[in-house]
C-alpha cells in the first residue's frame, strides 16, 4: 500500500479550528483531489489518514504533517508527488493551509511516535524581555525543575528539566493590545516527561495577558542526528491559490 506524507502550514484564522474540524477539512480536500485514498472497513468507513502531533487550538504552525494511505491497486508511478501534487491539493484547502511538499514514504513508525522535539516561536504579552530573560536564565541554570502534574486523577511531581532543550528571549514585541511583550524561542521534548507550551508559559510567565504561538519545526532524532519528518527545499509559488 502506498503512503503519502503531506507537509502543510496552519496560519492565520484557520488556527482557531480544532482537530476534528481539521480532519473534516482534509477529508473534503482529499475527496475533491480524486486521489485513490484507502478507507477503513465497517458501517461508517473513513479515509485512512494519520495525523502527527496534535496542535492546540489557536496555535499556528509552519510545518504540520499528515500521512495518507492509498488503495491497494493504486499505481505508484501514476501518483504525482512533490510540488505537482502540492499544487493540486493546496487550492482545495482553506486560506492559511498551504501544502508545502508531498512525498511517497515507507509505512513505518507513526508520526506521533517519531517526533521527539518541537521548536516554537512564542509571543508573550505583558512581560518585558528583561524580566522574561531573568526567569529563563534561572530555569535553564537549574539542574532539576519539579512540576506538579495530574494525570488520570493521580497527582505526581516530575522533573521537566530534561524537556527544556532551548529557551531564548528576544524582543520587545509590539501589539495593539499589549503595553509590552517579548519573543521567546523554545525547543521542547515531546517524549516523557515532555512539556507543553501552556505548561511552559504557566511556569515562567503566569501573568502573561496573551501569547501567540507558532510551531516552527518538528524533529525526528536518530543516530545522533536531527531531521524533519519531511524536508522542505523551497516554499511553493502557488500559496495564493484558493478553493471557492
Amino acid at each position: 500500500m502506498i503512503r503519502l506524507r503531506f507537509r502543510y502550514t496552519k496560519l492565520g484564522k484557520i488556527r482557531f479550528i480544532g482537530h476534528r474540524d481539521l480532519a473534516r477539512v482534509w477529508e473534503r480536500a482529499l475527496r475533491r483531489s480524486e486521489l485513490p485514498v484507502a478507507s477503513t472497513e465497517g458501517f461508517s468507513p473513513r479515509p485512512k489518514v494519520h495525523f502527527g502531533l496534535a496542535l492546540s487550538t489557536g496555535f499556528e504552525s509552519l510545518g504540520e504533517y499528515l500521512d495518507v494511505d492509498l488503495t491497494e491497486d493504486a499505481d505508484e508511478a501514476s501518483i504525482a508527488s512533490g510540488p505537482d501534487l502540492a499544487a493540486q491539493v493546496t487550492p482545495l484547502l482553506p486560506e492559511g493551509m498551504d501544502v508545502q511538499m508531498v512525498q511517497h514514504i515507507d509505512r513505518g513508525q507513526s508520526l506521533q511516535a517519531a517526533v521527539a522535539v518541537c521548536s516554537w516561536r512564542i509571543e508573550v504579552g505583558g512581560v518585558s524581555p528583561t524580566v522574561l530573560a531573568d526567569r529563563v536564565g534561572t530555569l535553564m541554570s537549574a539542574e532539576v525543575v519539579e512540576m506538579v502534574r495530574t494525570r488520570k486523577e493521580r497527582t505526581t511531581e516530575q522533573d521537566i528539566r530534561p524537556s527544556l532543550q532551548l529557551l531564548e528571549v528576544d524582543g520587545p514585541v509590539e501589539r495593539v493590545t499589549w503595553d509590552e511583550g517579548s519573543l521567546l524561542f523554545a525547543e521542547l521534548r515531546t517524549a516523557p516527561p515532555g512539556l507543553k507550551v501552556a505548561e511552559l508559559l504557566e511556569l515562567i510567565a503566569p501573568e502573561a495577558v496573551e501569547s501567540r504561538v507558532c510551531r516552527t519545526h518538528q524533529w525526528i532524532e536518530g543516530d545522533g542526528a536531527r531531521q524533519e519528518p519531511l524536508s522542505l527545499a523551497t516554499h511553493p509559488p502557488y500559496a495564493g491559490m484558493r478553493a471557492s
